[in-house]
């Protein structure tokens, strides 16, 4: 998802990231359902990097990114959020999803503050403390690949994430996404993607709150930051979601254009500094 969804808005023959990605879908299968898998784990995030790297693609060309961030099932499933992401491409922008097992980090993660502010058992401290080294490990040949891409960046580490959540609520905040799903949207925001769609389904309670409460707070500490809510739901209008997500859109194109129309000024190289003698040593 990390490189399919990077590559395809800028693919130079239509249908080529597609290709890529059913070939190594294909591969991953096998590999865990053969009983002698021809590729192994690492081999596997190696390989599925390093052909996205090689796909030809347009490196000229510019597009707005926009972050997807919300209630898990909404985020994830094409059917439950209206094909968003093919929504989002077609309109002329870069989708960004973050990772399922961000998720599942922050879940771990979480159970140190439920043991030492909420009245947990020592056991649900050992397992944030236990826990997430084993899945950073799990992950370690995947960011290993990803590091050593051109066009690809590794998942931010989950307490990196966290310290980015804690000006604006409380990691004690847990109940739906929480805390996370604002930590998501400034970990976004600082890393490239100011553009955001933070989607939840109808009467989400959790999400309501966290989601649409942080958003004017994230706005003031992130300037230019682009946010939209929008709600799914069968009995929603779809027109009304179309509208306010391509609203957004509009202001992440004149936004970029903007950025492109405006390249920062050259700055003149700083005048070395002279250190002058104390008045009272020059006076000696």
């Amino acid at each position: 998802m990390r490189c399919l969804y990077r590559v395809r808005p800028y693919e130079l023959e239509k249908g080529s990231a597609n290709a890529l990605h059913r070939k190594w879908r294909d591969i991953c299968i096998d590999s865990l359902t053969s009983e002698h898998p021809k590729y192994r784990y690492a081999q596997l995030c190696r390989g599925i990097v390093e052909d996205f790297d090689a796909l030809p693609i347009d490196e000229t060309l510019k597009k707005p990114r926009v972050g997807v961030v919300g209630e898990i099932l909404v985020k994830y499933m094409p059917l439950a959020n209206n094909h968003v992401v093919d929504l989002l491409e077609r309109e002329g922008a870069e989708a960004v999803v973050p990772d399922l097992l961000d998720f599942f980090a922050a879940t771990i993660y979480e159970q140190d503050f439920k043991h030492t502010h909420l009245g947990k058992g020592w056991t649900a401290s050992a397992s944030a403390k236990l826990g997430i080294p084993a899945l950073q490990r799990m992950r370690r040949p995947a960011i290993e690949a990803l590091k050593a891409s051109k066009r690809f960046d590794p998942p931010m580490a989950i307490n990196h994430v966290a310290e980015l959540a804690k000006p604006f609520l409380s990691i004690g905040n847990q109940y739906g996404e929480g805390w996370f799903l604002a930590s998501e949207m400034a970990e976004l925001i600082t890393s490239g993607t100011p553009n955001i769609v933070c989607i939840q389904p109808f009467a989400c309670l959790p999400n309501h709150v966290v989601g649409k409460g942080v958003i004017k707070a994230l706005r003031a500490a992130y300037p230019g930051a682009n946010i939209v809510a929008v709600d799914y739901d069968p009995g929603s209008s779809e027109v009304n979601q179309l509208n306010r997500i391509k609203l957004m859109l509009t202001a992440a194109q004149r936004a970029l254009h903007a950025q492109v129309a405006t390249p920062k000024k050259p700055q003149p190289p700083e005048a070395p500094s002279i250190c002058l003698p104390h008045p009272k040593v020059a006076m000696l």
